[in-house]
């Protein structure tokens, strides 16, 4: 099943039909499903696709040839080219007669096994790009791999590509539509149990209840995705202990550098290179408040929801999931799931604040969204706004999601309105987000303010 990519799909399909010279990049995280663009981009186009392996130089060249003579004959052959450089030469002279695309899968797997195949590929782009009539396109898992070795300054093909391609996870609303048999709030349970990665996705059976899912995926020692975290963390990062011990820390509580690095035994400094790659893998994410860039209340937070949904509920139960007790597992963590989907509902109302504004209906055009915490002089307390966003100096959003049984009444949004005093705007738009719904005495009151918007979850989700 294949579902959305039509933006990435629309950028492809204009490179191709250029009739030029093309070199996309396209990478990002395992499982994101870049394979499976790949392969629905290539439909009826003459195209040779060739998937590296964790293997040798020789083993990648054999592949690679079998391809391309398979893809210029028709038929299988155990013949090899001589090297990679004369492979590379023969496409390229070819691609000057015709038009096709060069995929070429796990370019990392290839370039490291190879070490002048990125000197070379470079050599024959800059020989052969006036008149070469191909799509390359190279795709990799490893982010660190292809953002240092293809798309940093220092790497042979810098300055060659035409286009790059980060695949990032579906949002909500794409992912809703991998799972069109659950209920409304089935579905964003969902999602915040796998988030939005199609490989995760695909795991999930909507036929099935939340529960029989949960302990499907989850709570056997077989289950696809126990102890996927870690296989992930094994295959992107060099030393997964530390990572490991630094999203554990976060995990349980930790969220400012000194708490993190306290909890890991290692100083700051270290702490900061191994945050700053899994910001760049999007495990993790670091937030200031709102309008803020003191770095000394910047505070850090999974963000995938897979690992926030593992780290939350499996470390403490691996004893009782090795013996197979998965029903008595779910029926632990089932009364801690609705305080685990407070922030996931917050993810889901800022996508559909931006989807608001994207389609031009949004009350107020902010150029970013955010969360804003900190000190409440009059009640000399901490407080927090969920969402918040800035037009200019004049205009604001404030936003309050509730993620709970009961509808929200008046009482959440007089607070909201108090909160949004601590700021110095005039023009104030506010947003409450429920899943249950609304009183009638909220709906009278946000009628006659004129300013707010009660949005049930309901109108969220199709």
């Amino acid at each position: 099943m294949f579902i959305g990519r039509e933006r990435e799909l629309e950028l492809l399909n204009g490179l191709y039909n250029s009739d030029d010279f093309e070199f996309v990049v396209l990478y990002g995280r395992r499982r994101v499903g870049k394979t499976a663009l790949i392969n629905r981009f290539i439909e009826q186009k003459q195209a040779v696709y060739f998937t590296g392996v964790e293997s040798n130089e020789r083993q990648n060249l054999e592949n690679f040839s079998k391809s391309i003579i398979e893809y210029a004959s028709g038929i299988e052959a155990e013949t090899s080219f001589a090297s990679f450089q004369a492979a590379l030469e023969y496409l390229f002279k070819f691609s000057e007669k015709e038009r096709f695309v060069l995929a070429i899968d796990e370019y990392p797997y290839v370039a490291r096994t190879s070490a002048g195949f990125a000197s070379t590929l470079q050599m024959l782009i800059d020989k052969y790009k006036a008149t070469s009539r191909m799509m390359l396109l190279l795709c990799g898992s490893s982010m660190s791999y292809m953002e240092d070795n293809v798309l940093s300054y220092k790497a042979p093909l810098y300055g060659r590509k035409t286009a790059q391609i980060r695949l990032y996870p579906f949002d909500f609303e794409e992912t809703c539509r991998y799972l069109e048999k659950f209920s409304a709030e089935d579905k964003a349970v969902a999602y915040g149990i796998v988030g939005g990665t199609p490989q995760y996705l695909l795991q999930m059976n909507d036929k099935l209840s939340i529960e029989e899912n949960v302990k499907n995926i989850y709570f056997a020692p077989f289950s696809p995705l126990y102890e996927e975290p870690l296989n992930l963390l094994k295959q992107e990062v060099r030393e997964p202990a530390v990572y490991i011990a630094i999203i554990t820390a976060i995990a349980s509580g930790a969220s400012r550098m000194s708490e993190i690095s306290g909890k890991v035994g290692e100083n700051t400094n270290v702490c900061a290179t191994y945050l700053k790659n899994l910001i760049s893998l999007d495990i993790v994410k670091k937030e200031t408040p709102y309008g803020e860039d003191n770095p000394k209340k910047s505070i850090y937070l999974i963000d995938d929801n897979m690992f926030r949904f593992w780290y939350r509920f499996v470390p403490g139960n691996i004893s009782m999931i090795a013996r197979g007790a998965s029903d008595l597992v779910y029926k632990r963590i089932e009364p801690f799931i609705p305080d685990y989907m407070g922030k996931v509902f917050e993810e889901i109302c800022r996508q559909y604040l931006w989807k608001l504004l994207l389609s031009g209906r949004s009350p107020v055009e902010f150029t970013s969204l955010g969360r804003w915490w900190g000190n409440d002089p009059v009640h000399k307390s901490q407080t927090e706004i969920d969402i918040m966003g800035e037009q200019d100096k004049e205009t604001a959003l404030f936003a309050e999601c509730k993620w709970r049984n009961e509808k929200v009444d008046t009482a959440v949004l007089d607070t909201l309105i108090e909160r949004s005093k601590l700021f110095r705007y005039r023009k104030n738009c506010y947003f409450i987000f429920s899943k249950s719904g609304f009183t009638q005495g909220c709906i009278s009151k946000a009628a006659e303010i004129g300013n707010v918007f009660l949005v049930p979850y309901s109108d969220m989700v199709d």
